[in-house]
């Protein structure tokens, strides 16, 4: 099929009923030209042609060059909870393969990182040390949740900052990781300037961290901090799925002051929020975002405190002190709604 579609576009196009998928688009770059032309013959026409693909920079790169203006792009992240409440979890994530055989998610989640790791890392960069690069992506499951430190992922590596960078940037490109910035506005405060970094899919960054059932996970020192990019990867996940800009930061200062989550909502309205990992909340779990509030002047703010959900057991949601509400993760979707 691609050989007779790079040997004959024109004849390809012609048999093809719309509208059409066109999946892996990104092996025939020939197309998109040819497609330019037709979608420009008859361009209140709309959704005549899907584009799909798994390997996202090549495929952007042709669409930048040959469709700009013409269509609307859309990142598709592994399923969220508002998205397959039944289906993902904490343990396993949101990949659609999971969801539906998770009895077989190690076999899946080992062939993902090898292809991965073996087609589209070497599309886009001419990595020659697999092993270390295999190496680099345990090592940033294993910071989840931290603010990130270039020095500190290089030295057990033995590779050099500028390396590591390029390396980040080749996981942030590929979407699996997410690199959430420090808010804008110190409220007259000094603050820290590092991002802090998560993995997007929760299930794959326990597979990396050895991490074999909900069990282990529980007991691990890892617990708290998957728990916390599990929320972040759910609020960037209903951003992009309802087609707004990805606005989610962190807030520390040199003083120790730190709060999960800020999302500024428009209007000078804010959304503070904590993740922690247990379903027993307290007032005092909230006592970060009641400080931070102190300083805010020109906001509205809204303080929300996520935390596990109970088995099988619907929580309505709480209110801990005055204006801190909690509420379970799978109830996220009402503080972005």
């Amino acid at each position: 099929m691609i050989a007779r579609a790079k040997a004959d576009p024109k004849g390809f196009l012609d048999e093809i009923k719309t509208p059409a998928i066109l999946d892996e688009i990104q092996n025939i770059p020939e197309l998109f030209n040819y497609l330019r032309t037709r979608i420009d013959h008859a361009p209140h026409k709309k959704g005549r042609w899907l584009f799909t693909g798994s390997q996202e920079a090549p495929l952007m790169r042709n669409v930048s060059e040959s469709m700009a203006g013409r269509i609307a792009v859309f990142q598709l992240l592994p399923f969220s909870l508002e998205e397959a409440p039944e289906k993902v979890s904490l343990f396993r994530g949101g990949f659609p393969e999971i969801c539906a055989h998770p009895s077989s998610s190690s076999i899946w989640f080992r062939s993902y990182i090898q292809t991965y790791l073996e087609r589209d890392i070497r599309m886009l960069s001419a990595i020659r040390d697999l092993p270390t690069f295999r190496r680099f992506i345990a090592l940033v499951a294993s910071r989840s949740g931290q603010m990130l430190n270039k020095t500190d992922l290089a030295g057990p590596l033995g590779v050099s900052v500028p390396t590591i960078a390029e390396w980040l940037n080749l996981l942030e490109t590929t979407g699996q990781i997410l690199l959430i910035p420090p808010f804008y506005e110190n409220f007259g405060k000094r603050l820290i300037k590092s991002p802090k970094i998560y993995w997007v899919d929760s299930g794959l960054a326990c597979y990396l961290l050895g991490i074999e059932n909900i069990s282990v996970l529980k007991k691990s020192s890892f617990f708290g901090s998957i728990f916390e990019g599990y929320v972040a990867s759910e609020i960037a996940k209903h951003q992009m799925n309802h087609g707004k800009r990805r606005e989610l930061y962190y807030f520390r200062d040199e003083q120790g002051l730190e709060v999960d989550f800020a999302i500024p909502r428009g209007a000078g309205k804010l959304e503070l929020l904590e993740a922690k990992a247990v379903q027993t909340v307290f007032p005092n779990m909230a006592s970060s975002m009641n400080r931070l509030e102190k300083v805010i002047k020109r906001y509205q703010v809204r303080k929300w405190l996520i935390h596990l959900a109970p088995s099988k057991i619907q929580l309505k949601m709480q209110t801990l002190s005055s204006g801190v509400h909690a509420l379970s993760v799978d109830q996220l979707e009402q503080v972005l709604a």
